[in-house]
């Protein structure tokens, strides 16, 4: 069998489409299927003979033997379904189908990212105490779920942000997402601060931000320059409001955030940079699975071509 690349996303996913059609233009095997197949519409066969795995996916329309894989690709697969059990049965049913499913693909090798390690680079915390040892400039940041000392995180370090852990949310079956907002001292005397965890950061003058897309060594830098109060806070809540210019990475930049990639053994990255007016790259934030595709279409950066060949077997 020819060598396969297998892609995990949901059924309607425009960025998958991309690389599916990358990838056929060089004549690879694709498979693509979501986890939320799985039991319905997805069978998983898999033998231990003593020296390895002997793995099969089955679906309706095809076969697909897990030796076969050369590539995999993790963009944004559904849950399991199991919708005629009780929530326990249920919640016993996905804990084993992630153990034993998701086991044997953990195997895979050639990962755009690993799963495990993009539910790592996921965590906030983790992801500025890396870029800080990386030699990556961040900006001062307090987590707490305290009111007493975010009023005096505030007071300490003047105009600072509220930014979300994760984002969107779901409230009555819609996404609703959340974006980094303004906040001041007196702002931050409600109690229900107290009800989990916050993160609060120092405000940055930022003349545009960067958004930088990381595929193996290879950079894709746009820069985004905000044309409206909201986007120059958040450019997510105004995409209307922003230009985007091809830019260069500084050296000191791309050595960190190298290094920065291979402490979180990453091969794939979206990140963002503000950039003050003074020229000071502050790392922001990194999505080990982030979005790409508006980026190619706004710039004509190449990113997809890159992803289908780190996919696809050298030589």
């Amino acid at each position: 069998m020819p060598p396969t690349v297998l892609i995990l996303t949901e059924r309607l996913d425009p960025t998958s489409d991309l690389v599916v059609t990358a990838l056929a233009d060089r004549g690879v095997t694709v498979f693509r299927v979501d986890t939320a197949d799985f039991p319905a519409l997805l069978t998983v066969t898999a033998e231990f003979d003593g020296a390895g795995w002997r793995s099969e996916l089955r679906s309706p329309f095809r076969s697909l033997a897990i030796s076969d894989v050369c590539g995999a690709y993790y963009r944004r697969p559904s849950a399991f379904t199991f919708p005629t059990m009780s929530p326990a049965d249920r919640q016993w049913a996905e804990l084993e189908a992630r153990i034993g499913l998701g086991g044997l693909l953990a195997l895979v090798p050639n990962w755009l990212n690993h799963p495990s390690r993009i539910g790592y680079a996921e965590y906030k915390p983790v992801q500025l105490a890396t870029a800080g040892q990386a030699g990556l400039s961040v900006p001062r940041t307090l987590i707490t779920n305290d009111p007493d000392d975010a009023q005096r995180f505030a007071r300490e370090i003047g105009p600072v942000v509220y930014k979300p852990f994760s984002s969107p949310v779901e409230r009555d079956g819609r996404r609703m997402f959340v974006y980094t907002s303004p906040v001041e001292a007196e702002d931050l005397v409600d109690e229900s601060i107290r009800h989990t965890a916050h993160l609060f950061q120092e405000h940055l003058d930022k003349a545009y931000e960067v958004r930088l897309t990381v595929v193996d060594e290879q950079f894709f830098a746009a820069a985004l320059t905000a044309r409206s109060a909201a986007a120059t806070i958040d450019w997510r809540s105004d995409y209307d409001a922003i230009e985007y210019t091809v830019t260069t990475v500084p050296d000191g930049v791309r050595t960190g955030l190298l290094r920065m990639m291979r402490l979180l053994r990453l091969r794939f990255a979206a990140v963002d940079f503000a950039v003050t007016p003074a020229g000071e790259w502050y790392f922001l934030d990194l999505n080990p699975n982030g979005q790409w595709a508006w980026i190619e279409h706004e710039t004509g950066l190449p990113i997809c071509a890159a992803i289908a060949d780190a996919l696809t077997p050298r030589g």
